[in-house]
């Protein structure tokens, strides 16, 4: 970086930003036109990435024709689990640059991507029911925002062989960012470029990585935004997310920044609060219609919810783990998925609401889809195939919230079994819930191996007796006899795994002879 920029910030001026600013733009143009690798720029369209992208859009343009003629990829990952109003922005944002970037015949490229549908959130937290995300079990990143980049990355690499990402990230953002982008300094293959530690041949450039949070909002403000968009509105935005709607102009280190607001997904639970979204509410009453998503992300930021969820994993084991309580520790089950009753729970409290948004927010904003029939296709395939919910609970629901049929193109194979038959299991096995669930798995495996070869019928009925033939209680103290056996073995305890050897042969016995009475 240049000389102006690493100059403490009480040294720099306003005359030193706007000359490290046209610096700035030398450097970028003469990366650009170093080589012929294309580039990609990851935008979220938030402060960071939005004065990136106006960066290199303001560099390139002033470059001459002949020149610009390397591709630059701009790209954003729709979670599809946005803050709204930050989504809406984004869109109009991509076509403001699709626009602009053809009429001025600028080689620049928007994309709006998304995650494939067996990834995306509500598929895996209706459909497989996967508890809402946590530090200690993070499944939804890598789902929702990396994957479908690093899909698109790959691709360009494929076709190129090698690729530059240029990202926002800055080095003030936090100590964590700073001590990582320092770390991929050392290793740089050529100025100003740090490899890629995830994907192969794709090099990183951050151009404002020792910028602080008040010189971003300075050239935000002080520079026009070339693509037609209204930087003013982005300060708003931040404005509005910020607890006091205050949002200065941070003039030393210990003036507040609306840079500390953090918009993403509407549903995250990773954090205490959604600062962001409750600040939309309090301070403007044109967005109290938001109030309906923040109560469901709310209601699934349950510290303790193991009474939601199963007591086995989701394939079917009970595995323990060491967990502190009111006497010191105790070996618990690990919880497992949510139950079918919270599944449908939550696709009914989703469906609510984006009946309730579509009633009460501004016209504009009417069209907004919660969760999309792609994705309740997947819930229902998932209910259905895996789950062997033969009730088919899903299509009943969207129609008891949404005052229409459920139209499901995917799902074509007549059923042998529907909900009736599960009616007539219910009151059968009503003072069994393990008794229920593997009668469904047994008649529901028949029914699916119906039409194929009957190979693999017996192991996957054998699975389903695995899985689902014991009680809670009868499970549990399998596991733990198992974590004992295992422990006696690796202490070497001869008798003890001989006692736990014994007993378990004894319960099985006794297994096998219940079965054949």
């Amino acid at each position: 970086m240049t000389e102006a920029t690493t100059l403490p910030p009480e040294q720099r001026s306003v005359a030193d930003f706007i000359e490290d600013v046209s610096k700035l733009t030398v450097e970028i143009q003469e990366l650009y036109c170093s080589d012929s690798i294309p580039w990609i720029l990851g935008v979220s369209w938030g402060k960071d990435s939005s004065t990136i992208l106006q960066l290199v859009w303001n560099a390139i343009a002033t470059l001459a024709p002949e020149q610009r003629k390397k591709k630059v990829y701009v790209i954003t990952t729709d979670t599809q689990v946005e803050n709204p109003i930050v989504s809406n922005w984004v869109r109009r944002c991509i076509e403001q640059i699709k626009s602009q970037a053809e009429l001025l015949q600028l080689p620049i490229e928007a994309h709006l991507l998304k995650p494939v549908v067996k990834d995306s959130f509500w598929s895996n937290l209706i459909g497989k029911g996967y508890p809402a995300p946590r530090n200690g079990f993070r499944w939804c990143t890598d789902r929702l925002k990396i994957n479908p980049a690093n899909r698109f990355i790959r691709e360009v690499v494929q076709a190129n062989g090698e690729t530059i990402l240029v990202l926002g990230t800055r080095k003030a953002e936090s100590n964590k960012r700073a001590m990582t982008m320092k770390k991929h300094e050392k290793n740089r293959v050529r100025d100003y470029l740090s490899p890629n530690a995830r994907l192969p041949n794709s090099l990183i450039y951050s151009p404002i990585e020792d910028w602080r949070t008040d010189e971003v909002w300075m050239y935000l403000m002080q520079f026009p935004n070339p693509w037609g968009g209204n930087n003013q509105d982005l300060f708003s935005l931040y404005r509005g997310a910020t607890a006091d709607n205050e949002c200065p102009l941070v003039v030393d280190t210990s003036t507040p920044s609306c840079g500390d607001s953090r918009f993403g997904c509407w549903v995250c639970t990773l954090v205490n609060k959604d600062k962001s979204m409750e600040a939309m509410i309090q301070n403007d009453e044109d967005k109290e219609w938001l109030q309906p998503l923040l109560d469901i992300r709310n209601e699934l930021d349950i510290y303790d919810d193991r009474d939601k969820r199963d007591f086995r994993r989701i394939y079917g084991r009970v595995e323990l783990f060491e967990r502190k309580s009111k006497d010191g520790t105790e070996i618990a089950p690990i919880p497992g998925p949510y139950t079918k009753f919270w599944r449908e729970h939550w696709l009914r409290r989703v469906l609510e609401a984006q009946v309730q948004i579509q009633q009460t927010a501004p016209a504009d904003m009417q069209d907004i889809t919660l969760i999309t029939d792609e994705e309740l296709g997947e819930i229902r395939r998932i209910w259905l195939e895996e789950k062997h919910e033969f009730d088919d609970s899903l299509p009943r629901i969207y129609e008891e919230v949404m005052g229409k049929p459920f139209k499901d193109t995917r799902i074509q194979e007549k059923k042998l079994l529907g909900g009736d038959e599960w009616s007539i299991l219910e009151e059968i096995c009503s003072d069994d819930a393990m008794h229920l669930e593997l009668m469904a798995k047994l008649l529901d495996t028949e029914r699916q191996h119906s039409t194929k070869s009957r190979r693999g019928v017996f192991e996957n009925l054998e699975k389903c007796f695995d899985s689902s033939s014991r009680s809670k209680e009868e499970a549990i103290a399998i596991a733990h006899e198992k974590r004992d056996l295992k422990d006696a073995v690796n202490e070497g305890n001869v008798e003890k795994v001989k006692q736990l050897t014994w007993a378990q042969m004894k319960f099985q016995k006794e297994e096998e002879i219940d079965s054949i009475d």
